[in-house]
């Protein structure tokens, strides 16, 4: 079975070793933004207890992570 995450799991493995930074939050979704050359990157994660895994791979994408790298780090 697949480790699940928290929503404020995610955002400090985002912040420690991926070099994001929360930049906002509105009700229970934090804003996270990392700048990579001339682009920025901007996800968003809800501050749930538990991530579903479809919702952790939507973060991902938008973070531009490989969920095997996320999951590699969270170990």
């Amino acid at each position: 079975m697949a480790k699940t995450f928290s929503g404020k799991t995610v955002i400090t493995i985002l912040c420690r070793t991926f070099g994001f930074f929360v930049v906002s939050q509105k009700g229970s979704h934090v804003k996270l933004r990392k700048r990579v050359a001339d682009t920025t990157i901007t996800t968003i994660i809800p501050l749930h207890r538990e991530l579903s895994s479809g919702t952790l791979k939507g973060i991902l994408q938008l973070a531009q992570i490989e969920e095997n790298d996320f999951r590699n780090t969270a170990k």
